[in-house]
Order: C-alpha cells, then structure tokens, then sequence
C-alpha cells in the first residue's frame, strides 16, 4: 500500500519542482539551528537577550528596504539555541553559513499519527491484581505535545492529588475559551502557540522587530490531545465507554502524574517550528518526559540536524528528559519507521484481546463477522437491496473507479437505498473517503472488501458500515451473482473481548530498519494501538451521535499516536517508583523485559500471521511491571549520543555547537562503530559472510539484588554463529557494573536480516537484548 502512495508522492514532488525559481524568491517559514543554549556554567541566556541576538542575526541578511520582515515567529533560547523566521532561499543559504548556525531548513509540516489496554498490559506481565507497588511519587510530570486538552474530561479531575510540585515552572495560558481555572493539581500547565502558516509574512506590522505572539488557547479542537494525553497520565474513571462499547474503567498509565499540555498542532498537522518550540517550553517548565505522537513523512525523511523533533528531543535527552515518539503509520513496508535517533523511546502499535465485530447477514441467512464501529438501527428483520459498487457506476465512469468509490463515481440513482459493496484496492481512497460517498449517494450501507485494514475498526457513526477479509469479500460477492434480487442487513457492533491471539503487530505500523541509520535497531518497543478507548472532546454531530444519546466523553481511536502515549505513561510508572533513575534506564527496563509472546503463549505475529521480528515490534510488548524490576540495565550517557553524532559523520564543530562542550571525536570514525553505542539493542547493517566475525561490546548495570550472578543463554537463527564472553557476569556491592562481548559469524547464515536475542537470568530476572544482523 505504501509503495504507490510513495510513487504517487514523488510524481507530486517532481511537478512542485517547476516552481522552483518563483518559490526561491518568496519568503517562507525557516528553522535556524544554532546548537545548545546551555553555557559552560548550566546558565542560558535570558529570553530577551535571546530574541534580540536572534534578531541582529536576522538584520544582517534581510535587505534593509524589506524591514518589515524583521521578524521571529519562534525565538528558543533555554536548552535549544536558534529561531525560526520567514526567509527567502537565497537568505536561508547566506545563514547556513553563518558560524553560529549549525543548520537551517526549511519549517516542515509535520502529522499527527492517529482503559482495557492498561488491563491488558498488566495481566500479559503474568502478575495478576492485588500485588502491592512501591509507593509511587505523584511529582512526575509528563508534557504532551499534541492537538491541545479538552479540561473538563473526568480524566483530568485533580480530587486526592496533594500539591504541585514545586520544581515546576510552567504556565497556565489563557484564551477566549480558556481561563488558568482550567487548570488545576493535574492539569499543571497549558500553552499554546500560533500555528503559523501565512507564507507571506503578512504578520509583521510596520518596520518594528518582534516575536510573533500566539492567538487562540490551549483548548483541543480536534480530539488528538485529549486522548492521548488521558492515554499516557489520565485518572481512573468508572463507568467510562464509548456509546456502551469497551465499557469499563478508562485510565492512563501512570494516573498519579501530572499533565502539561503543549498545543502545537491543529487537524491540518503541526510546523516543525513549534514543534521545537513547546519542546524547550517543556524542558524549561520542568517536565520528566515530553510525549509526542507527531512525525515527518517516511518517503522524506531529514537528517538528524533537519528534523525538529530529533534537534529538540537531543536537547531534551541532554537535559535528563524523555521523549517518547510514535514510530509512525507507514506499515507494512520495510524502512518507514520515523523518530527513528537512538536518543528517542521510538513506539509501535499492536491490537489488545478486543475486537469491535459488525455482523453482515445476507439474504439467504448467512452471516459474516466483520469489523467496524457502528451505531446503525438495522436489524436482521429486514434486508435491503444488495449491490456490488463496480455495477453501480456513473456514466464514463471506470468499473475499476467505481468498484473503490472513488468520490463521483457513483450514479446516486442506481445507490439509493441499497447496502453497496466497495473494494479497497487504491490506498488512495481512504475508508473514511468511501463512506462519505455512497452515503452522500443515499446508500442504506456499506460493506468494504479491505484484508489489510480489517483488523483496525473504523468508526462510521450511525451509518450501517462493516468490513470484511478477502475470503468473506468472495462469499457476498459470489452471493451477488448468484440471485436476481440478492440483499443483506448490517447489524450495530457489538464488542467482543478475549480475542486471540493479541498482541498482534498492526499492519501500519510503521517498520524498520530505520531510514537514517540502520545501525540502531528501530522501533524500541510495541504498545497498544488500536481501539483504544480514552478522553475525547464531546461532539454533537448526529452524524456520530446515535439517536437519543449525550455526546460521549470518550472514544476509541487506532494508530501509533495511540500506542506512544502508553509508552510514556509506563515511563512515569516506572519514574514514580524509582525518581532517581535516569532516561535511558527506563528506556532500558522497559525495552529488556518486554514480551515477546501472545495470550496463548506463542511468539507474537503481526497481521499477515506470520512471526513478528525485532523491525516490526522492536523488543516487543511493553511489561510495565517487570520494568519495575528489571535486573541490569543499559546506560545510554550523552557521551554515547556524541560519539553516536562523530560515527554518523557530523564534524566535530557542529556537534560542540550542538553538545555545548569541548567534545572531541576519535580520529577513526565510522558508521559501523555506532554499533557499540551502549544500546539495550543491537544492529548490524553488514556482516560479511566470508569474513571475520564482527564483535560488538556492552556495559549492563545491576538495579537489583546486591550480590548476583547472570548467566547468558544466545537464541540465534540457523547458521548464524553468536558466541558471548564472558558466560557470566558477577556483580558485588563494590562492582555494580560489568561488560560483556558479543560476536557474530554469518559463514553459513540465510542472506539478509537475522534476528534474534541474547538473554542474560540469575534465575529471577531475565534481561533480553534483541538483535538484527544482516549478511551479506
């Protein structure tokens, strides 16, 4: 599916090419990176100081008769150092050579990546209810960058919660539809900024030098933010459903943490710009873990010191904070995981043991079990006339357009009335695309032909919708041609729980090896992702409201968006239990303990049925609680992301710049060291079968029990050779610490990508590092 959307794509791109030489001398939106703001004493320059260095820089390249252009759409200025503002090409050039700068780029658009989950964690881990945690600290504090915050969900409700941690300095905006009231002991901070999108530059006033101020408030307009901020810190609230569907207790992850809301996006994506912004907000205010469920395109995928996300979670790693990313919807295909640096917590999505089933019952008694969420009032007393879309075609029009109701398609007078069935072989029609148009032609229902999709509900409101697998696809078509007056009904979903097997990786989730570098092993880790009921911001549209109810509180969305702020929330857990572990221990935990099975104890699969590798769910399935006790983990120091920048081939001033330090490279550096980056991972993008062995080294740390002994054990695949020493390692109050070596012999190993995993156990813990060598 991927595959044409990326032809498609680069068709477009190739024709924006022939405006090029109109569009260079037309100013629009830049990043200006100039490195890390933080001075040798911890200190950074204050935020006036900032702006106007920011805009003497920007006056030594901006003719003086286009003054009025002298302006900063976003100044950062506490862990990053750079701005952003409207610049012609020819500007932009004269910048990226300025000493100062480390990169300047264009302002990209980036797109968001859209309870009984957290159950479902909890008892995959083996550990059933009433274990006792440690006491859990309510001082975490987790920002979520998003769509902005609907304040009065019951997920937000503050009741119990002591006092604001007093390290926070965040800030409470208002707006026209916002008042700092909406705040409150969980709901700790909220902001908001312009979503700047006037390439003109129209916004500056007159020849006076300013920052752009924002206009609107943090109130969620769209629904993102709410749910997944609830996801990752929500509250527990009983009762919670979505119209009587998943009913149950809807919480987030870690409910005792506090919330800061950053709105950086609107329905039509987010600017890079702001992106980078909130992040230094957030670093600023205080948080312990920045949630982000927003990436860059996999088809054009920037370089480290391109991508705004990458430059402000760098900084933000520098700082002590987590960051925690989607990994992007992109799937099945291979290389179209994004947010892909190994100083981000990188997320797949997978199901929960739920499903959300409408029944098709045609017109002869036989039923189908497919999938959908509907509100529909159809019963199986009556049926209604049953049509194949393809027959259903306007005039010139295509059968093969037609049958994927492409929008104008369709002879509305041949579709009323009548339950269409669509197909779904242009992923250039999206499911939402093809309800509106047979219901736009007065269509009863619609049933869609989709095998990949199927495992993902869609949510069609009260229109009667339902999709089913090629198999059944086959049975109703066949049932068409085989009766003059075939017909059909499709029943309102009903939800349907311990569906095996689960996990199961989702078909769009997106997958490794990462773009960028294959030599870090992308995505870290899978979570829940689909059907995933939390807080939304209510609508009364009837369109999605059935007849005779309020609008719901909650709903069930899918996508990685989904699956991240699961990530961030086990993180705060683990952060509320053990306050003074750092990032990349819980990275760590996290990543070591996962599972690698489902709820009947076989491997996890993804949605071909077919085993899931280490590209596809990373470690696999997050386990917050054995994270809580993982036994050794790996530490990730700043020193390793700069060595990780010096072997990816940056100069040395560019990453001092970035770093803030004297930092020096090794003279040797190259692509294939980042593969002994301390990584609770480990990739090796080439391994030559007719040569020597490649080893790689690590360095665990023992968080448990004082005096312990592990023991590893290697699960490879046939005909790759992996030897660990020492066998052992021993661990004392006076050596926490301990290193190991790994190599790999690919003689006779299958072409390609191996995978599998090294497993060290004292007989209580067992520390799983998984690997991803590829022969050649």
């Amino acid at each position: 599916m991927a595959s044409i959307q990326k032809l498609l794509f680069f068709v477009t791109a190739s024709s924006l090419l022939l405006y090029g030489t109109t569009a260079a001398q037309k100013p629009q939106s830049y990043i200006v990176y100039m490195g890390s703001s933080s001075k040798s004493n911890g200190e950074s320059d204050t935020e006036p100081a900032a702006e106007l260095a920011h805009l003497q820089l920007l006056s030594s390249i901006i003719p003086s008769e286009e003054s009025q252009r002298l302006s900063l759409i976003h100044s950062y200025n506490h862990a990053i150092k750079g701005f952003s503002a409207m610049l012609t090409e020819k500007e932009a050039s004269s910048l990226s050579g300025h000493e100062k700068v480390v990169s300047v780029f264009p302002d990209p658009v980036l797109q968001l990546h859209t309870t009984r989950s957290w159950d479902f964690l909890d008892s995959e881990s083996g550990i059933r209810s009433g274990i006792k945690y440690p006491q859990a600290s309510s001082d975490v504090i987790i920002g979520i960058i998003d769509t902005g915050i609907w304040p009065e969900s019951p997920s937000f409700n503050d009741e119990g919660m002591g006092e604001i941690p007093s390290r926070w300095k965040g800030v409470c905006m208002e707006g026209s539809d916002f008042k700092k009231s909406n705040c409150n002991r969980k709901l700790i901070g909220a902001r908001y900024y312009t979503i700047f999108s006037d390439s003109t530059g129209s916004k500056s006033r007159g020849n006076r030098t300013h920052v752009i101020r924002p206009i609107g408030s943090p109130r969620d307009s769209v629904g993102h933010g709410t749910h997944t901020a609830s996801t990752a810190g929500g509250v527990a609230v009983a009762n919670a459903s979505y119209y009587g569907l998943a009913h149950g207790t809807a919480r987030g992850g870690s409910p005792s943490s506090r919330i800061a809301m950053y709105k950086a996006c609107s329905l039509g994506g987010c600017s890079g710009s702001t992106i980078l912004k909130a992040i230094d907000d957030a670093i600023k205010d205080g948080v312990d873990i920045i949630s982000i469920s927003i990436g860059m395109s996999s088809i054009f995928q920037s370089d480290f010191l391109n991508d705004p996300i990458a430059i402000g979670a760098f900084h933000a790693n520098q700082m002590g904070v987590m960051v925690v990313c989607s990994g992007g919807n992109d799937g099945p295909d291979p290389y179209t995981v994004v947010n892909s640096a190994p100083w981000i917590f990188t997320v797949a999505a997978s199901n929960i043991d739920r499903d959300f089933r409408s029944t098709v019952v045609l017109g002869n008694g036989q039923p189908f079990q497919g999938s959908a969420i509907n509100f529909s009032n159809l019963t199986r007393s009556k049926t209604y006339p049953l049509a194949f879309a393809g027959a259903l075609a306007a005039v010139s029009t295509p059968s093969s357009e037609a049958s994927n109701c492409y929008p104008g398609s369709l002879d509305s007078k041949k579709v009323a009335g009548k339950i269409v069935v669509c197909m779904d072989t242009d992923p250039m029609v999206s499911r939402r695309i093809k309800k509106l148009v047979v219901e736009a032609a007065k269509a009863k229902g619609l049933i869609l032909i989709d095998e990949s999709e199927k495992g993902v509900p869609f949510d069609a409101g009260v229109f009667p919708f339902s999709e089913v697998g090629d198999m059944a696809g086959y049975q109703i078509l066949k049932y068409i041609n085989s009766t003059k007056n075939p017909t059909a009904t499709i029943l309102p979903t009903v939800h349907v729980p311990g569906v095996r097997p689960a996990p199961v990786v989702a078909y769009f989730s997106s997958r490794g090896p990462g773009g960028i570098t294959e030599t870090i092993l992308k995505p870290d880790v899978t979570a829940p992702g689909i059907g995933i009921l939390a807080a939304i911001i209510p609508r009364s549209d009837v369109i999605s409201v059935p007849v005779g109810k309020k609008p719901s509180k909650f709903a069930l969305k899918s996508g990685t968006s989904m699956a991240c702020p699961h990530v961030a929330g086990a993180a705060a857990f683990i952060k509320s239990v053990h306050p003074g572990w750092t990032s990349s221990m819980i990275k760590s935990a996290l990543m070591t303990t996962a599972t690698t099975s489902n709820n009947m104890g076989k491997p996890l699969t993804n949605s071909t049925d077919s085993f899931a590798n280490p590209h596809e769910m990373g470690s696999g399935e997050i386990n917050p609680i054995s994270a809580l006790n993982p036994g050794l983990v790996y530490e990730t120091s700043t020193d390793d992301l700069l060595y990780f920048l010096c072997y990816y081939g940056y100069k040395e001033k560019i990453i001092r710049s970035m770093s803030g330090t004297n930092f020096s490279c090794p003279s040797n550096s190259l692509e294939d060291f980042i593969t002994d980056l301390n990584y609770p991972s480990i990739s090796i993008t080439k391994l030559d079968g007719r040569r020597a062995a490649r080893t790689v080294t690590r360095t665990v740390t023992n968080v448990g029990s004082t005096n312990a002994m592990y023991t590893a054990t290697v699960h490879a695949p046939k005909g790759l050779l992996v030897k660990v020493w020492p066998e052992r390692l021993v661990f004392s109050r006076a050596s926490h610490k301990a290193s190991f070596k790994a190599s790999f012999y690919g003689k006779t190993a299958t072409r390609g990508y191996n995978f599998g995993h090294v497993t060290w156990s004292d007989g209580i813990h067992s520390v799983r590092t998984v690997f991803a060598v590829n022969v050649v």
